[in-house]
């Protein structure tokens, strides 16, 4: 997984230019609940060379509402490395706890310089000695470890600059930064480094790395600074791959992260987020486990066409093409996204598919699976539909009426029955003169369709018949033969 490069941006009016870099890394999907420790994350810090020069917007910094340490004077203490072996845990732990203390960086960013450096110092000094040595993770450190990094990183962020997303341009404006990250970036590589050391054991971390921590660390996604959230994909994904007790809360809690990254869409939508849409999100409906995550896919196309009910049309007609054929619930799924699709579709986009998704819904009235017929007439109980469906009876109606009709005296189950009478009953208050028009051609197609019967029948006793006929013929000319063969002799 290589490290994520970001271009460094020149402004116009500095001469000094805003530099981002990041040393987190792409989390990869896993495919199987059964996975390997991931591969330690490289501590090499890239110098990042100017690109093309860019009239970019000035760096934005913002920082977090920190609980400032009332007592910040800090006395840098002896290195780890020259202290004698049987006092490096204690003196470990005092490096922990000393890192605890928080200094203001945007109101004074020049206020305890002399005490930030001594920070940042024991910070570094940490990273390389969880890093480069053995047997330092002990029992004592994994709360000092965890408490550290809570105190820093779980705090409240700062209100987006840009809650619509309208204006920020992600090529040509720069995001807004953390003004604590000199610090924030070496607690996050330390407690990266702390979870991919060898003597990392995570029956003993889930005492204190549970489901309260993963919460709050989910919640820090919300930061604006890129490179944050970089640290926090890595470093979730490591808690992932070494914590089975906690996969199924992250897998629940991350689809907010999903939802809110489909919500921050600008519009008008991007190409590639259409073809998101249609090329990823849709295929995702053909896959057998669909009741795993299914009310989050249907979330995320709902969201999809609240912003651009011109997305509506090809929706669809996708969720037609991979309609299931044998397997009911999975028919059950679909019918109730598409209901849910139907309550934000735009008159306009319903006129382009209502004969294919009556079509279908027809087919459905007709299913031996009474759920699945029970489930397509309920949209008879929703008014926004029946609200479409009577601006546009004359197309409908033709296309319902036969599947109704029939079913209304074949179908196995009398709960659907009396919802077809109800479908019925509608139709006819909605136009009276269109009901009988439909009525009559039904029948007039009924009566053909058991003349054409009748006259098949005919014809196949017929058939039948003379072939009867003819093997008799057969059989007396061939025993004739016989007898008369045996009389010469």
């Amino acid at each position: 997984m290589p490290n994520k490069v970001k271009k460094e941006k020149e402004s116009a009016k500095q001469a000094k230019s805003c530099t981002k870099s990041s040393s987190g890394k792409e989390v990869t999907s896993e495919t199987s609940e059964e996975i390997s420790a991931p591969p330690p994350t490289l501590l090499s810090k890239i110098r990042y060379s100017p690109g093309v020069p860019l009239v970019k917007k000035e760096c934005r910094h913002s920082s977090s509402r920190f609980s400032l340490t009332k007592n910040r004077e800090l006395h840098k203490l002896p290195s780890l490395k020259d202290v004698p072996p049987a006092d490096r845990e204690e003196l470990f732990v005092q490096k922990l706890r000393q890192c605890c203390v928080l200094f203001d960086f945007i109101s004074d960013p020049l206020s305890d310089l002399k005490y930030k450096e001594v920070k940042r110092a024991g910070l570094n000094e940490m990273l390389d000695y969880i890093t480069h040595s053995k047997e330092v993770v002990t029992e004592s450190i994994y709360p000092e470890a965890v408490i550290m990094f809570s105190i820093n990183l779980f705090r409240t962020l700062p209100p987006s600059s840009n809650p619509t997303g309208a204006e920020f341009d992600p090529e040509e404006d720069e995001p807004t930064l953390e003004a604590a990250w000199p610090h924030l970036q070496l607690v996050y590589e330390f407690f990266l480094r702390f979870l991919e050391s060898p003597d990392f054991q995570p029956n003993i971390a889930k005492k204190y790395i549970d489901q309260k921590f993963v919460l709050l660390l989910l919640e820090l996604f919300d930061s604006e600074d890129p490179r944050e959230r970089d640290f926090l994909k890595t470093i979730l994904h490591r808690i992932y791959g070494k914590f089975l007790g906690l996969r199924a809360i992250i897998r629940r809690h991350i689809n907010n992260i999903f939802y809110s990254i489909i919500n921050g869409f600008a519009l008008p939508l991007k190409e590639e987020h259409k073809m998101f849409l249609i090329r990823v999100l849709l295929p995702l409906h053909k896959v057998k486990s669909l009741s795993v995550y299914h009310p989050q896919l249907a979330y995320c196309v709902v969201q999809f066409l609240e912003k651009d009910s011109s997305l509506t049309e090809p929706v669809i007609l996708g969720l037609l093409r991979f309609w299931p054929k044998t397997h009911s619930p999975k028919e059950l799924m679909f019918l109730n996204e598409l209901e849910e699709i139907l309550d934000v579709i735009e008159p306009s986009e319903f006129i382009k598919v209502q004969e294919p998704l009556f079509t279908q819904l027809s087919k459905c009235v007709s299913s031996p699976h009474f759920q699945v017929a029970e489930r397509a007439l309920y949209y008879w109980n929703n008014e926004y539909i029946m609200s479409l469906i009577s601006d546009n009876a004359a197309k409908i109606l033709p296309v319902m009426f036969p599947s109704l009709y029939r079913n209304s005296k074949s179908h196995w189950n009398k709960t659907i029955h009396g919802l077809i009478y109800n479908a019925l009953k509608l139709f006819m208050e909605m136009n009276q003169k269109l009901f009988d028009d439909c009525t009559q051609q039904y029948k007039a197609d009924k009566h053909r369709g058991a003349s054409s019967d009748i006259g098949h029948a005919h014809s196949h006793a017929i058939l039948l018949f003379v072939s009867h006929y003819k093997s008799k013929t057969y059989f007396f000319k061939f025993l004739f033969g016989v007898l008369f063969s045996q009389r010469e002799t």
